[in-house]
């Protein structure tokens, strides 16, 4: 599901269905996106047609990362998500190989034969001392890969034209351009320092790319300048200038999100009080909230972001919402952190708990719902603001969201509404995205960069309105 929002209603547009034999025989290049996240492990398949470059999802598998084995004697943790389920490397390993080896199944694929790339990512950053520790536990998915029988070379960028299948080497641009790191037109903000300055950037560049990608079904220009969110359990995403051939990341964001309406819930006793999810609460009648006055929903709303910290992360800090980071390096880079988090790395959780249980024995699972919308909603304004503040974004920047924590329920509706009010766009239903799968779709766009799989007729990297920059790059990589 993708949308973007005209007037005040919703326009959904959906992904067309691909038949496996299209993807047998066409050329359809499909990437599996496997995903170690703080509540859900998911590999999602993905069929991009190298005629337009529009991504089909072909099959989603999810587990709960709840359910991961326990450590065996003698081994490692080396990590934690943010209810504190402890990880293992083997243990990891052993939960991405499963969810891979079923999403492939269930599709009716091959593994060896119809699998053309692994891209693997993580949000569980809690419990690393610091940004680059994350490799590791990239390792750890590769281990997964392995086990299930993914070859290394499917999950490393081709050297040459001829180690990619002969039926997309004619879309292939490696003869004119390498992958220098760039995805969809976007640098990484490494610069000289050579230091990751956040844990889950790469999940942010995924989920950038992913709403790039997404874009293209609802007909927005998703590119740059661009401000994405991504709302899963953690926050991430980042902002993008207008700079050519590729744009600059200029602002990362990290912390909390899904994880604060997830402790919304906890509080109603409804669902586990330490790793309990919106996803466990009963589902209420959607057909009372018109009965609900708005003024009142985001007056609740604003009790509960009375212990929601969203700022500019201070220099000194090791971690923001549990997400280690490294502003000192990002200040030598010129590159702005924002980030979202209740107290001091989720220590006032319990206080939105606490509410959230107010809220939902004096007025009902309905109104709860509606609250937790407007809480996610007022997030997404408190970081627009904060970036119109600084002066990070402007009436050219294009927003895009993903995430369960960002798309569901009357969130799109809400945020529009929020936009609208503060004036930044004429119309700004043209400026607005919302994706589904924006990391799984971005991993498609990642395998295709990382391969020079381009389609330059309908291109991802550039400027908003502006034509491919292919001609730019081949020149730059002359140089």
């Amino acid at each position: 599901m993708v949308f973007s929002l005209l007037g005040s209603k919703p326009r959904i547009a959906r992904n067309a269905e691909v038949s496996l034999l299209e993807i047998k025989k066409g050329p359809y290049y499909v990437v599996a996106s496997v995903e170690v996240g703080n509540t859900t492990t998911k590999c999602i398949l993905t069929a991009s047609n190298m005629k337009d470059g529009k991504a089909y999802i072909v099959n989603k598998i999810v587990h709960m990362t709840r359910d991961v084995r326990d450590p065996k004697p003698g081994e490692e943790v080396f990590g934690r998500t943010l209810t504190y389920r402890p990880l293992t490397r083997g243990s990891i390993a052993e939960m991405v190989k499963d969810t891979l080896i079923q999403s492939v199944r269930t599709a009716n694929l091959e593994l060896a034969d119809d699998l053309h790339f692994v891209v693997r990512s993580t949000g569980v950053v809690a419990g690393f001392d610091r940004p680059e520790d994350i490799g590791e536990f990239i390792i750890a998915l590769a281990d997964g890969c392995l086990m299930a029988g993914v070859s290394p070379r499917k999950m490393t960028p081709a050297m040459t034209i001829d180690h990619l299948p002969k039926k997309f080497r004619e879309y292939s641009l490696l003869n004119k351009v390498a992958f220098d790191g760039s995805v969809s037109g976007v640098l990484p903000p490494i610069g000289s320092t050579g230091v990751e300055v956040v844990a889950n950037e790469m999940e942010g560049e995924l989920a950038t790319a992913g709403i790039k990608e997404g874009a293209k079904w609802a007909n927005v220009d998703f590119r740059n300048p661009c401000l994405s969110m991504d709302f899963g359990t953690t926050f991430k995403g980042r902002i993008t200038n207008d700079a050519l051939p590729y744009a600059n990341t200029i602002a990362n964001f990290c912390g909390i999100s899904g994880e604060i309406i997830d402790s919304i819930g906890r509080g109603t006793g409804l669902v586990n009080e330490t790793s309990g999810t919106t996803f466990d609460l009963p589902k209420p009648n959607r057909l009372k909230n018109s009965l609900v006055k708005e003024k009142d929903v985001r007056g609740l709303a604003r009790e509960i972001h009375e212990h929601i910290r969203i700022e500019e992360v201070p220099i000194s800090s090791r971690r923001f919402g549990s997400v280690p980071v490294n502003p000192k390096a990002a200040e030598k880079i010129g590159l702005t952190l924002i980030g979202v988090d209740s107290g001091e790395n989720g220590s006032d959780l319990y206080r939105i708990s606490k509410v959230g249980g107010e809220i939902y024995h004096d007025f009902g699972l309905e109104m709860l719902f509606n609250v937790i919308d407007w809480v996610s909603s007022g997030i997404a304004e408190r970081i627009i603001s904060t970036a119109l503040t600084k002066g990070l974004i402007s009436d050219k920047t294009t927003i895009g969201i993903t995430g369960r924590a960002g798309i569901t329920g009357n969130k799109p509706r809400h945020i529009l509404k929020i936009v609208k009010e503060m004036g930044l766009y004429d119309k700004p239903e043209d400026y607005i995205v919302f994706v589904d799968d924006g990391l799984a779709r971005g991993a498609a766009i990642m395998a295709r960069c990382m391969n020079s799989l381009g389609t330059p007729k309908n291109p991802f990297g550039g400027l908003r309105g502006g034509k491919c920059i292919l001609g730019q790059r081949i020149k730059l990589q002359a140089q």
